[in-house]
């Protein structure tokens, strides 16, 4: 698909490799292209490549671009910090500012479109955090894209707990990992199978680039939730 380079369409380009699989989005109004590979430990190898692919079916170059998003985290250390640096090597690149976006925010996007979730509707993210812990949070609907409801936390499943707030849906690995969950929220339809994918990034990143709100490519940050990354697994 071509996109006029001159057009005054919003134009971002959007990446992410937190999770087992890679994918990028190129995002001009209404209109998308998009990759997404299934992946282990690839990301870095296959990041650039399919930016690449991507701008050039869009035919425009980085220059042509309005902002880039990225998945901030939490995920995958090693995944968010491949993400972090191809941000902010093509924003120094092409002088674009970056916005950096949640990838439980990601998941949350997917779960409302699946369910044409409506304006007010929660949606309860519990992603796999390895270490028996979870990555989750309560996200709402609201203008037809998700806003956080809360906070971002990782506890263990256990401690995934909701009160006194109606849960439309559930999402994420961790609801497919931790039977715990399942079994405290059996009334709610859930998606265990979704993991982030940069097109949800980008539509969530548009909003913020538009409204100047992306920083200088030496400004993007992850974000982990659990300080102790390194911190071995239990047996």
């Amino acid at each position: 698909m071509f996109f006029n380079p001159n057009s005054k369409q919003m134009k971002l380009l959007a990446i992410d490799t937190a999770t087992e699989q890679c994918s990028v989005a190129f995002l001009a109004d209404d209109s998308v292209l998009t990759r997404v590979v299934p992946t282990a430990r690839n990301h870095a190898d296959l990041i650039l490549p399919m930016v690449n692919e991507v701008l050039t079916e869009a035919g425009v170059g980085l220059r042509d671009l309005d902002g880039l998003a990225f998945g901030r985290g939490p995920g995958s250390f090693t995944g968010v910090r491949i993400a972090v640096g191809v941000a902010q090597g093509l924003a120094l690149a092409s002088g674009l500012p970056v916005v950096g976006i949640s990838n439980l925010a990601a998941v949350a996007q997917q779960a409302a479109d699946l369910h044409s979730l409506s304006r007010g509707d929660r949606v309860l993210i519990c992603m796999d955090a390895r270490m028996q812990e979870v990555y989750w949070a309560i996200y709402q609907v609201g203008d037809g894209l998700v806003e956080l409801a809360g906070d971002e936390r990782v506890t263990a499943p256990a401690e995934v707990i909701v009160q006194d707030v109606a849960i439309a849906v559930g999402a994420g690995t961790g609801w497919q990992a931790y039977p715990v969950l399942r079994e405290r929220y059996q009334a709610i339809t859930v998606y265990p199978m979704l993991l982030p994918r940069a097109l949800e990034i980008a539509r969530l990143g548009a909003g913020p680039l538009t409204a100047g709100l992306g920083v200088r490519a030496d400004e993007a940050q992850p974000v982990y939730l659990r300080d102790d990354v390194a911190r071995p697994a239990a047996t």
